[in-house]
């Protein structure tokens, strides 16, 4: 009604301005000063620290004593001169506090781990000396900026820090760092269909027409350019029109207030008195974060510390739980273990941080790390950019080529990475080293040739030729190293973030080589709701010949944990928690219960012991699904059919227990029992299908375990064998068998319909690609669950297979052609009118052969007459009838 109103609204909106006030950076005072002046504390904390490093025998034998403490005492100096030793003070607190409370901290990433005194204080867990790596890197006094220490912790337990912080400095003084969500194609899409009124389907269409590129996102532009269905449907539609217009308006505005990832500012003051703060409505007790974002916080005053949750701690301190941390301590492990580097060699890395990635355990294959130095390199080059030298750093190292150090007087600095730039601070070197520099002086050339800006460069190249010309180094050579340095420094990643990553790696490879199981239990537990992660897990194990135990109420932990087989040897016992639609909460309560009254008895046992939290008729069925009640009855069928009667007996117990009616005879709870209902178990297939739906793959069996034989009649690859067949050189059509697990379609640029599609076998999983006539015609056969034989093309991309379906067909239809035969072994005579029923009509091409008792020591084998189908769905149904003890292939 009053369309000046909203002219008004905006109007106001576009004169409101507000800029912070500069202000220097302002720390809150360290609160253990004992009467001291900061620089004093610092000092004697870090001379106290280093003597302690000496004596536990961690300084590196080849480097003097008086070159750790110049550099103790230049670091020093340096800190106090920029006035920066509270910092260091209060992150040594909180770190100092984290480990005394037993909550795992990273040995420290980015520049900071370029500082002894770091070290000295236990920020940092890596010698700099020992490693090569430069305290001006971090804090330079020729380019002033807030030192910044990147600091990860247990994921499970990072809030504790930040809780501890909060008490110390003050909860009024402590806060998180708002960010701000824009709004990207699909989210605006949805957004405005949603206020349009469009039916959800129509605007999800549109939608998955947008590519999906979370690394670098695709604009609504862009994907009206390039996707032509997206571009049809835009002019051919008025609705789908107006849709995209108004979307491309609103594309990219703010959408939602959210936190920074780690960052959290702590004040000598009430935050309020120098930012304005947010608080989550929905969430009263949680950190408060400031109103502006990180750069305009800066601005105002405040110094970022970051608290950063890294799950990799966590996996490393619940395998060290599990290993007994009497047994071990990760940060005392030796770097130069060779069963580590043995596994390494091989590419066998899966699990390990960091190097998992097929294109990473590739690498790891050529190279053949022997020494951690190699394990940094591989960190930093393994990125786009330096990517590229890899082959001339394995050709060198492995001797098939000689190094190139460009200079006689850069050997020093490029030897350890066999002539290859690899990290920033080899450009910083060279520029010192070459043409006189200070490491300060050599900071701010690489900061200058990351920026390209022509005429920096220009004036930098006139300094570092004349300063190479004062070492002899003719203007021509001197030129071309400015040249390949300048081009390295746009991509060159810093050592000082590679050597602690690369630490952890080694860390997790550590414990892979060394402790397989435990690492293995706790890296499951942490990826327990990625059933695809966990299925990867679980053909790792498999491929160690590690056994996997299903999950069962009675030994099962809420986690994943290790246990010893009748055998003697140790397995990885499956989570209860991993089951699909069962709560942590409810499973650490089962296993509390367990522990304090002894195993379940039998399926009413455990219904009367445990309260509704746990017995209730979803978290059961998933219970009953995955086999976790198997040590109980092994009929699943039957229990997943009495488990309403189970969640009522339950309930009733625990009502009766509350309200102390006991009838005179006392506690009735056995005569009241339900009756467990009559049924015959689910057939094979049935079972295993429940199964995937609870684990998410499947863990007892697969469902190709019965076709083993058909399999090998028809001349199928393995999963296994896919990438030493297609290595040995074209094969033509390759014929695989596999259960559907996922199929994901795309739109080609074209506007055609393409799928990878997600296989599974006994002997691993494989991924093909399905182009847009098949699709379309087989589209039905492709589902999740679906059992199919195809024919494909297959190469090698790397290591990587690809694989392109020409054909598809049900597997049951490809067996039954196959002209097979099975043999069923019966235990009782008569249940042979019950086979004779189910036979009948059942025509196909396969021999059928029976194995009949005729006393108690002599037995039958009879070879019927006619040819009989031998599809799954027949195995399954004969393997069900009583009597029956066994039906296989022949």
């Amino acid at each position: 009604d009053l369309p000046e109103a909203c002219d008004n609204t905006l109007a106001v909106a576009q004169r409101c301005a507000y800029m912070p006030e500069p202000r220097k950076p302002i720390l809150p005072r360290y609160t253990k000063l004992g009467g001291r002046a900061e620089k004093d504390a610092l000092k004697e904390m870090a001379e106290a620290g280093l003597a302690a490093l000496k004596a536990e025998g961690r300084l590196a034998d080849d480097i003097a004593l008086k070159l750790y403490e110049e550099r103790l005492v230049y670091e020093l100096n340096m800190i106090e001169k920029m006035g920066f030793s509270g910092y260091f003070l209060i992150v040594a607190d909180f770190i100092q506090w984290a480990k005394d409370n037993g909550i795992p901290v990273g040995p420290g990433r980015g520049s900071g781990a370029g500082s002894l005194v770091a070290w000295a204080l236990k920020i940092t867990d890596l010698d700099p000396l020992r490693w090569g790596l430069l305290f001006e890197r971090f804090l330079n006094p020729e380019r002033v900026s807030m030192p910044d220490f990147d600091i990860d912790f247990c994921q499970d337990k990072r809030d504790r820090v930040i809780r501890y912080v909060r008490d110390e400095y003050g909860h009024d003084r402590v806060a998180a760092i708002i960010t701000f969500g824009k709004l990207q194609a699909r989210a605006v899409l949805r957004d405005v269909g949603r206020v349009l009124g469009m039916p959800y389907g129509q605007v999800d269409r549109i939608c998955k027409l947008v590519p999906n590129n979370p690394a670098k996102p695709v604009t609504l532009a862009q994907a009206l350019e390039s996707e032509q269905l997206l571009k049809e449907q835009y002019q051919a539609d008025e609705e789908i029109k107006r849709l995209i217009d108004l979307a491309l308006q609103l594309e990219g505005l703010f959408r939602n207030a959210s936190t920074h990832a780690a960052g959290v500012v702590i004040g000598d003051r009430p935050l309020e008195e120098l930012v304005p703060l947010y608080r989550d409505t929905d969430n009263k007790e949680s950190l408060p974060a400031t109103q502006f974002n990180m750069k305009w916080v800066e601005t105002a005053g405040l110094v970022k510390f970051d608290f950063l949750g890294l799950k990799t701690l966590t996996v490393i301190e619940k395998a060290c739980g599990l290993i007994g941390h009497d047994r071990i301590k990760i940060d005392k492990i030796p770097l130069d273990d060779e069963p580590t580097f043995r596994m390494l060699a091989k590419g066998d890395a899966y699990g390990v941080f960091q190097m998992e990635g097929s294109g990473m355990r590739d690498i790891l294959s050529k190279l053949k790390p022997n020494r951690f130095e190699d394990l940094i390199a591989l960190v930093a080059l393994y990125r786009p950019g330096p990517m590229d030298d890899i082959p001339t750093y394995i050709s060198v190292k492995n001797g098939q080529e000689k190094p190139d150090y460009l200079h006689p007087s850069l050997k020093g600095i490029l030897e350890e990475t066999y002539g290859i730039m690899v990290y920033q601070e080899q450009v910083m070197q060279i520029a010192q080293v070459l043409s006189g520099y200070s490491l300060g002086g050599a900071d701010l050339l690489r900061r200058a040739m990351g920026k390209k800006i022509q005429s920096e460069m220009d004036a930098q190249r006139a300094t570092f030729i004349e300063g190479a010309r004062k070492n002899e180094v003719e203007d021509a050579r001197a030129s071309m190293i400015f040249d390949k340095v300048a081009k390295f420094a746009g991509y060159g990643f810093n050592k000082c973030h590679s050597a602690p990553y690369a630490l952890v790696a080694y860390q997790t490879a550590y414990l892979k080589a060394n402790f397989p199981v435990e690492f293995f239990a706790a890296s499951m537990t942490l990826d327990m709701g990625n059933s695809d992660k966990i299925g990867n897990f679980r053909r790792e194990l498999e491929r160690l010949q590690i056994p996997l135990l299903g999950p069962d109420v009675n030994r099962s932990m809420a986690e994943f944990a290790v246990e010893e087989t009748p055998e003697g040897k140790k397995a990885v016992r499956y989570a209860l928690s991993a089951i699909k639609g069962v709560g942590r909460e409810a499973m650490t309560r089962l296993a509390e219960e367990r522990a304090e009254n002894g195993p379940f008895k039998d399926t009413f046992d455990f219904a009367e012991r445990l309260d509704q939290r746990v017995v209730n008729k979803r978290l059961i069925e998933g219970l009953v699904k995955a086999g976790a009640f198997d040590s109980l009855n092994k009929n699943r069928a039957q229990t997943f059919g009495a488990v309403e009667a189970l969640t009522r007996h339950s309930q009733a117990t625990h009502e009766s227990r509350g309200s102390n009616q006991n009838s005179l005879f006392g506690d009735d709870t056995a005569q009241r029992r339900p009756q467990l209902p009559k049924m015959p178990d689910w057939a094979p297939m049935e079972r295993l299908q429940n199964e995937f739906a609870a684990i998410g793959f499947y863990l007892s069996s697969h469902p190709l375990a019965a076709y083993e034989r058909s399999l090998q009649r028809l001349g199928v690859c393995r999963a296994a064998d896919l990438t030493a067949l297609l290595a040995r050189g074209t094969p033509g059509r390759i014929k695989l068998a596999g259960t559907v697990i996922d199929r994901m379609e795309r739109t080609s640029a074209k506007g055609n319909r393409f799928a990878f599609v997600q296989c599974s076998d006994q002997s691993g999983a494989f991924e093909l690609t399905v182009f847009s006539e098949l699709l379309g015609s087989k589209r039905n056969l492709l589902e999740p669950g679906q059992a199919v034989l195809i024919s494909a093309d297959g190469r090698l991309d790397g290591e990587q297979v690809k694989l392109t379906a020409q054909t598809v067909e049900k597997l049951d239809d490809a067996v039954a052609n196959a002209a097979a035969g099975l043999r069923i072994i019966v235990s009782d005579p008569a249940a042979l009118e019950a086979l004779r029923k189910t036979l009948e009509g059942k025509k196909g091409r396969g021999r059928v052969t029976l194995v009949v008792p005729m006393s108690d020591e002599a037995e039958a084998e009879v070879t019927l007459p006619g040819t009989y189908s031998i599809a799954g769905g027949l195995r399954d149904a004969i393997g069900m009838l009583p009597g029956i003890v066994q039906v296989e292939e022949i």
